[in-house]
């Protein structure tokens, strides 16, 4: 949702054909699952260019670095790209009063692995819980702007936004069915403000994620999307906090012929395998 041109905004699981702004848009794509062989058979590819001997003996060799060279690649003008190693900066270790983590680090590492973060808790099914919610937004929010969006996410959540996910009127899933909303970050980026120490920074968070309802019965089955999250994060009170946050769909990829796992079996997924606390 939007507050204007420079107020916070975070994205919504509003009905398809309609925007949090009040307009439409164009349905995101769904798709069952995305492609698991060709990521086998690239991960084999990766794998075995990085147990060369040239590999560094550790992920955390250049911990003050803005990140290693290892498993990069040379495109065709000499360019390197980004390292998909988890190189520099360690997680952090602390988590806020709503569960999210907390504590990154003041330099352009520190901001991504905020970022990254809180598109996990924004699209998150606790989004869907008003206290849980409200807890969030009161953790990750700079406190200038959370009063106010606080107030405004609560008409969002609500009515026909809750109604065409399937869910009732408090948020929760009908008896016997399972509401699943869970974002998962691909990799981030610095797009603008991005000196270390900088008390502003911006930074995209390109991800894929679950939405739907799982369990026998469910007309509104588990689906994925593809969308890059743009976070504004200003330096307050010792942490990295968001003033807005925006969103557009893709980049995706083309999406592969799997089987669509039974409703119980994403349900069981969904509540067996954790999410994680991501650092770049």
């Amino acid at each position: 949702m939007s507050l204007g041109q420079d107020g916070p905004s975070t994205r919504t699981r509003m009905p398809e054909g309609h925007s949090a702004h009040g307009g439409t848009r164009r349905p995101q794509p769904r798709r069952a699952l995305v492609t698991v062989v060709g990521i086998v058979v690239l991960l084999i590819a990766a794998l075995a260019f990085a147990n060369r001997g040239d590999h560094p003996s550790s992920p955390h060799d250049d911990a003050g670095g803005s990140g290693g060279t290892s498993g990069a690649t040379t495109g065709s003008h000499g360019a390197k790209a980004a390292p998909t190693d988890p190189t520099g900066q360690r997680p952090v270790q602390g988590k806020s009063a709503a569960g999210v983590p907390a504590g990154f680090a003041h330099t352009d590492q520190g901001a991504q692995s905020a970022a990254a973060n809180y598109a996990v808790a924004l699209g998150s099914a606790d989004m869907f819980n008003a206290d849980r919610r409200h807890a969030i937004v009161t953790a990750i929010y700079d406190p200038a702007v959370s009063a106010t969006l606080q107030h405004d996410l609560d008409s969002a959540y609500s009515g026909d936004a809750l109604k065409n996910l399937g869910l009732d009127a408090d948020g929760t899933a009908p008896s016997g069915l399972t509401f699943v909303s869970r974002t998962v970050p691909i990799g981030t980026k610095v797009t603008a403000g991005g000196s270390s120490g900088s008390g502003t920074t911006t930074v995209e968070v390109w991800c894929t994620d679950l939405v739907g309802l799982a369990g026998t019965g469910s007309t509104k089955p588990v689906s994925t999307a593809w969308f890059t999250i743009t976070e504004k994060l200003v330096w307050a009170g010792g942490d990295w906090k968001l003033r807005s946050s925006s969103q557009k769909d893709g980049p995706a990829p083309v999406a592969a012929d799997n089987q669509a796992a039974s409703a119980d079996a994403i349900a069981g997924a969904v509540r067996d395998y954790g999410g994680f606390t991501y650092a770049r």
